[in-house]
């Protein structure tokens, strides 16, 4: 494991992507590395109480992804962007870290260290696979719904229909998210990014089982987290992830839901700290 120079917390930093994209960070803490790796409609600050919990133990990466808060963009984008973009922060700390990642930054974690991302250990949230038959996935058009919606200057309406068809948020609750004017900016502003976890997702929310092929660059040990109050389907997305990789185990959290890296970071936190310290 790499650790990496001292940092003062809460300070802004920048590397550059392969493509010449700058990615926003924030670095804390000192130790081994980890990188944390955000969900969709997420930036930084959704994962800022998780870092300065694990800051107490490992230097702690907690960066924008592109498009998202401090971090540039670029004209094209492809999921390989992306891990292009972990590599270029792995690079940063050393040349080796562990990655922490969320929802569908799980997923963009799992496709980093199958890429051959040089990962020491793998945490993840609720990878939201979709890999049996009968459990609720997102809509077969989704991509173009989104597409759409963004195309016409619609963002609000965006977020609501991935909250509402893909989160399986009620509609009430996006209405009540609605009346808190800072939240729902951010993530309209949030909103063009959409696309780009559609495209982490690909094809594997289509009630499938895993293609093992896809993930077997995967060899470093992994622990699959999942929140005891979320839908089973997380819970056999989890189970079907252990199944394919070689080094991988699962935990369930009693009471956690899929929003749990943002509410309750602390119940989170324990579990990360013990599978990296190994």
């Amino acid at each position: 494991m790499s650790t990496a120079r001292k940092q003062p917390a809460g300070t802004e930093a920048r590397v550059v992507s392969a493509d010449g994209t700058e990615i926003a960070f924030e670095q804390s803490g000192h130790g081994p590395a980890v990188v944390l790796v955000g969900s969709a409609l997420a930036d930084r600050s959704d994962t800022a109480r998780l870092a300065a919990l694990l800051s107490q133990h490992f230097t702690v990466i907690n960066y924008d992804r592109r498009g998202r808060g401090g971090s540039g963009d670029a004209t094209a984008y492809a999921p390989g962007r992306e891990i292009e973009d972990i590599a270029a922060l792995v690079g940063h700390v050393g040349g080796s870290a562990s990655l922490f990642g969320s929802s569908s930054g799980a997923v963009l974690a799992l496709r980093a260290a199958a890429a051959g991302v040089n990962v020491d250990r793998l945490a993840l949230y609720e990878p939201p696979f979709v890999v049996e038959e009968g459990d609720d996935g997102p809509p077969q058009d989704l991509a173009r719904q989104i597409t759409v919606l963004l195309a016409e200057g619609r963002r609000s309406d965006a977020v609501k229909y991935f909250m509402t068809r893909v989160q399986g948020m009620p509609g009430f609750a996006v209405f009540f998210m609605k009346l808190m004017p800072k939240m729902w900016a951010n993530l309209t502003e949030l909103a063009g990014t959409l696309p780009y976890d559609i495209a982490v997702m690909g094809d594997t929310q289509q009630g499938k089982p895993l293609d093992a092929d896809e993930w077997k660059g995967v060899a470093v040990p992994t622990r699959v987290l999942t929140g005891g109050k979320s839908p089973a389907a997380f819970q056999r997305a989890a189970l079907a992830v252990t199944e394919i990789l070689p080094q991988a185990d699962h935990r369930t959290l009693p009471g956690l839901n899929h929003g749990a890296v943002v509410m309750a970071p602390r119940k989170i936190a324990p579990q990360i700290i013990e599978f990296i310290k190994g």
